[in-house]
């Protein structure tokens, strides 16, 4: 199909360019303030589309943009003794207390930046590319067409296991939403986007998203076309969590 050869090609580009990879809102901001790209792990506690941590959670409290890194910059969100701003200028992990100026550890290396789950997936890669998938004003009205509606606050890293120089599929985390409670899912795809799987990863606000049966119901299905429930149960938001995160994958890969 034409689609499966441009995605192919579009993340054999990708591989080609790794140090140009674009960056969520976060990161762009940390970056400005602080002067280099951080890992996921600075805010979320298993990399990109976990739950937050603490950092994290400060950060979304105090604003979520430039200015919420200096109103949070005299805290000290893991309680190790050492402010956030000290740690974050050494390029320490505020978020972990485990990294501290004099040991920083290797949260900024590639390796680091794959929360287990996803490497789970894949247990035979041993490379991977982690995309961050920025959504511009054409990729939401695009979105909005296919029955998604995708704003900023989607934006997150597309994990892309890479074999033999090329990619071998895609991962994602990302949140859902159930009377006014978040959790969290993990999808892949293989390298065509058909859905390979979709799990729970972390429902303890929702502890009745682990039980359903509706995540089958998605395998083998092109990620973009997850068809719209006409319901409005936990199936429903499970299955419009799902649409969004196919449709993100689409348009951010489809584009690259």
């Amino acid at each position: 199909m034409r689609f499966t050869s441009l995605l192919v090609s579009s993340l054999f580009l990708l591989l080609q360019m790794m140090p140009a990879h674009a960056m969520p809102a976060f990161a762009r901001y940390y970056k400005q303030q602080y002067g280099y790209m951080p890992s996921c792990h600075a805010c979320h506690t298993e990399g990109g589309g976990t739950p937050l941590n603490n950092y994290g959670k400060a950060f979304k409290d105090n604003g979520k943009n430039l200015a919420a890194l200096t109103k949070i910059a005299n805290l000290d969100s893991d309680g190790d003794g050492i402010a956030n701003a000290i740690e974050a200028q050494a390029k320490a992990n505020p978020a972990d207390k485990k990294s501290v100026p004099n040991k920083t550890g290797d949260w900024l290396d590639l390796a680091s930046l794959i929360p287990k789950e996803v490497q789970a997936l894949f247990p035979q890669i041993r490379a991977w590319l982690p995309k961050d998938a920025v959504l511009t004003a054409a990729d939401i009205a695009t979105a909005k067409t296919m029955g998604a509606n995708l704003s900023a606050a989607d934006e997150n890293t597309i994990y892309i296991p890479v074999q033999n120089q090329r990619p071998a599929g895609t991962a994602l985390i990302f949140p859902a939403q159930y009377q006014g409670k978040t959790f969290f899912l993990l999808m892949s795809t293989d390298k065509q986007l058909k859905i390979s799987q979709v799990s729970v990863m972390n429902a303890k606000d929702v502890p009745a998203a682990k039980s359903s049966t509706v995540y089958s119901k998605f395998v083998g299905v092109a990620a973009q076309s997850v068809p719209a429930s006409s319901t409005k149960d936990l199936d429903a938001a499970i299955t419009q969590a799902v649409k969004n995160a196919g449709v993100l994958l689409y348009v951010r890969l489809k584009g690259a």
